[in-house]
């Protein structure tokens, strides 16, 4: 689906910072930021408070403003202005709820609240999991296996990993799909 007149004309406000744009802006996309945020950890058995979810939705806006609008500005227009944003909402809740977990095994707490399906999960499977991780992508040459890290584990956007590895924007969605190929192939033949 292509730009709607609606959403570049609210899109070119809000660059050129016209008053009350990013309030518009705020309204018409907050529907869809909630969705994500909820999507996004229910797809990860991860329940959320509201003040959780509060605190998620800032985090999407913040980044649609940082460093004057570039996620914004980096929008090209080769797709609805919402399915970019859930794209970019979605890489920062990744981000986010992952750096939030960190954060809570270091403190002792989370007010994340995990699910007893994860939460009784046994260390060794956990271990086995994450060994298995590691020989799938040892299966892989070291740019390849840094793009997967850098996406997979630390949830960044195509953006922050060109500027991480100095390889073209563009370059990075054909190498993450054909790394996933070497790594499901790898994957089967393990499999009894």
């Amino acid at each position: 689906m292509a730009l709607s007149d609606i959403d570049r004309s609210l899109l070119e406000r809000c660059l050129e910072r016209k008053p009350r744009s990013w309030n518009e802006f705020v309204d018409r996309f907050m529907g869809l930021v909630i969705h994500v945020i909820n999507h996004t950890a229910e797809s990860r058995s991860i329940r959320l408070t509201s003040a959780d979810r509060d605190d998620l939705a800032s985090e999407v806006f913040l980044a649609f403003l940082a460093n004057d609008f570039a996620a914004l500005r980096h929008f090209r227009g080769q797709s609805s202005l919402a399915t970019y944003l859930a794209v970019v909402g979605r890489r920062v809740v990744v981000r986010e709820l992952l750096r939030h977990k960190a954060a809570s095994q270091v403190a002792g707490e989370s007010q994340l609240v995990e699910t007893a399906e994860d939460t009784t999960r046994g260390a060794e499977e956990h271990l086995s999991d994450r060994e298995q991780v590691e020989r799938l992508l040892g299966e892989l040459d070291d740019a390849e296996a840094d793009v997967v890290r850098l996406y997979h584990l630390e949830g960044k956007s195509y953006y922050e990993i060109s500027m991480a590895t100095g390889m073209p924007e563009n370059s990075v969605g054909p190498m993450l799909s054909r790394a996933r190929k070497k790594m499901q192939t790898h994957a089967n033949r393990l499999v009894p």
